[in-house]
């Protein structure tokens, strides 16, 4: 949407902060300097240098575009061996890194000072030392001498306070707590003892093989995450933001309540790609929530549906803000199974939302956006949407063609490239392609940082079996019960999310968590979707709610209130999880047609019942007696079970017939009423 369109917006309210133009701008992906200085006070990884040294600048912008056309190169020809391309890869975004992120918040945000020259230096000695000596460092692992000792001890320190600077402190604490208890633990109570083990033996496991920094989470890091990072930049270089914005508005701004389900809509399409939920929240929530309120939403309740939509987003496929490529890298499984198992929770979740917010609306009294306003379908898809051809060729290249995940996005970049060109309006000069190259690469630091600091984690806990025994304590404290058993599960995988960005968060509950929910017979795939959806709900639950805070700096809302609010809207979200434990039909393991059907339409009704037993409404105030007849036939629903679905329809029968006959009954008074 162009600036001249904005006459198609809502004229402002007496209250409304921003104008039409101000939100059309939003629309098209243009923030302002406050909505910048937003997302940086709750998002870490969006607080970074504007250098203003000419030469030191330009240096950074091609040292960028290098690092990803190495990235590039090497995902087409193949790299090199894994310890060395791994090295070279945290190597690359520390060295970014440390240009990028200052030490500290008073430090000079303009200038690189010495000491991040030094640790840039540093940061590229590791990747020398191990490819001038790979055979030396591989052949003594487990026995290392002074300078494997000194090169793995500089590599930790670098990389948390890489970290440090890049996520905030939560995780490289975590790492600290954590190389403690490798340290120390033979001093622990009980089962969380082991031998212990000294420094030279945790440093060299960090360093030397593939179970530390150099593990997994970084390996996919420097292989998909950092390709679909760059994938989502490209497509934002040729105007897909804003696409997805207009479309969102045309498809439903008009609907009651409409501008909520904008919200939903845009941001669980750019929440699918980009994977970061603050960022998403103040991009897509500067013209969403200042609609929400202009239609007569609370503050809080606009925040919420913006961070509710925004989290969301990495849990929905194809992209799920790369955990998915985590995922199955460490179930290994295909890119694909995760995409098919992973869809049905993820649209459950998002419908609980969409219902929230239209029996909000109802409840309200509220009405959509006047249609002569908004965009038309036909007039966007026209405009932009050749732009979802790269996204429907990526979608067969993972489902149907048998291509390998790296080359499916290599071509779904350069199709995006091509396909761009068609029209005027979406076309990407050269200095374009360039801005989104050096962008992927920026983009990609902290995701990659916390992924190496994680491998610390990683190290410790496959070295002590500290995973093991988180597991059987989880299954102690659940006395065998499943339903107990999730429980603390669940909230091992909230307080550990909590502060720590979505991929690591994962990465850790997944490794402490998951294994206890596998020892009950759970399948692992739906053991690792329930560590990932509570680890990424911590960014919603107070005291420490990320995406709500910063909706609420978006609203004027109340922080606390608004991150009450998103759990309240969220709730189908936070018992979706247990649905597909119970029901693994609904992430389609192990299921014929009609099962699957049965269960997702049980499902689907169950989420039905949660969203109108937590708002009171249907087609009229609910009495809390209903309310509560109809959380009850939503549990029975969630069960999955034939006789527990039959009990949930007639729960449903009741609800939906009661609430019937109430609102006849006050429009007939209404209409008796002189």
């Amino acid at each position: 949407m162009s600036e001249k369109d904005a006459h198609r917006l809502p004229p402002p309210g007496t209250n409304a902060e921003p104008d039409d133009t101000a939100i059309t701008r939003a629309m098209a992906g243009v923030l302002t300097e406050e909505q910048q200085k937003l997302i940086e006070s709750f998002d870490k990884e969006s607080s970074v240098r504007k250098l203003s040294q000419g030469v030191v600048s330009r240096m950074f912008y091609w040292a960028c575009i290098a690092v990803t056309l190495y990235h590039f190169i090497t995902s087409l020809i193949g790299p090199p061996v894994v310890l060395v391309h791994r090295s070279l890869h945290v190597a690359m975004m520390l060295a970014l890194g440390f240009v990028l992120y200052p030490f500290w918040k008073k430090s000079d945000y303009k200038r690189v000072s010495w000491c991040d020259w030094a640790l840039i230096a540093l940061s590229i000695a590791v990747p020398l030392y191990v490819w001038i000596d790979f055979l030396g460092v591989v052949e003594r692992a487990g026995m290392p001498n002074t300078n494997d000792l000194i090169v793995a001890t500089v590599l930790t320190v670098l990389v948390l306070e890489g970290s440090r600077r890049m996520t905030g402190w939560a995780l490289p604490i975590l790492s600290l707590v954590f190389i403690a208890y490798g340290l120390f633990g033979r001093d622990m109570p009980g089962m969380f003892a082991h031998r212990g083990y000294t420094w030279p033996q945790l440093s060299n496991h960090f360093f030397a093989n593939t179970e530390g920094i150099y593990g997994t989470s970084v390996g996919v890091a420097a292989s998909y995450i950092f390709l679909f990072i760059l994938f989502g930049t490209v497509m934002s270089k040729s105007g897909m933001g804003a696409f997805f914005n207009d479309l969102a508005m045309a498809l439903a701004g008009h609907t009651k309540g409409g501008p909520a389900k904008v919200s939903v809509v845009s941001s669980a399409l750019l929440g699918s790609i980009n994977g970061s939920a603050v960022a998403n929240v103040v991009t897509t929530g500067a013209f969403t929530i200042p609609l929400m309120k202009k239609t007569g939403y609370s503050k809080e309740f606009s925040g919420a549906v913006e961070a509710c939509s925004s989290v969301g987003g990495q849990a929905l496929p194809p992209v799920m803000g790369a955990a998915a490529f985590i995922m199955a890298e460490i179930l290994g499984v295909s890119y694909s199974a995760i995409i098919i198992h992973a869809a049905i929770p993820a649209l459950l979740y998002y419908l609980g939302v969409l219902i929230q917010v239209h029996l909000r609306a109802g409840k309200l009294g509220l009405v959509g956006l006047p249609r002569e306003r908004l965009p038309q379908v036909k007039v966007v898809l026209k405009d932009k949407g050749h732009l979802l051809i790269p996204i429907f060729l990526l979608l067969y290249l993972l489902l149907f063609s048998g291509t390998t995940v790296v080359f499916s996005a290599v071509i779904a970049i350069v199709t995006t490239i091509i396909v761009a060109c068609l029209k005027k309006s979406t076309r990407m000069s050269v200095k374009d392609i360039c801005d989104a190259f050096a962008d992927g690469a920026r983009q990609t630091v902290p995701v990659a940082m916390a992924c190496a600091c994680v491998g610390i984690i990683i190290g410790v806990i496959s070295k002590t079996g500290f995973g093991l025994t988180m597991a059987g304590t989880i299954i102690a404290l659940g006395h065998q019960s499943l339903l107990f058993t999730l429980f603390f599960s669940m909230i091992t995988c909230m307080i550990l999310g909590m502060g720590v960005p979505s991929i690591p968060a994962y990465i850790i509950t997944a490794t402490i968590a998951a294994p206890a929910l596998a020892k009950l017979g759970i399948p692992e795939m739906a053991a690792h979707l329930f560590a990932f959806y509570y680890a990424m709900f911590a960014n919603l639950t107070p005291p420490v709610a990320l995406a709500a805070f910063a909706a609420a700096g978006v609203s004027g809302g109340d922080p606390m209130k608004t991150g009450y609010a998103a759990v309240k809207l969220a709730l189908a979200g936070f018992i979706v999880p247990f649905m597909f434990v119970y029901s693994p039909e609904i992430m389609l393991i192990d299921t014929t047609l009609f099962d699957g059907i049965r269960v997702v339409t049980g499902a689907c009704l169950g989420v039905l019942l949660i969203s109108v037993a937590v708002e009171g409404y249907l087609f009229t105030r609910m009495p809390w007696l209903l309310r509560i007849v109809a959380m009850s036939g939503a549990f029975c629903l969630i069960d999955g079970g034939l006789y527990s679905d039959m009990l949930g329809l007639t729960g449903l029968i009741v609800v939906v017939g009661a609430q019937y006959f109430i609102a006849r009954k006050e429009r007939q008074r209404t209409v008796a009423t002189p």
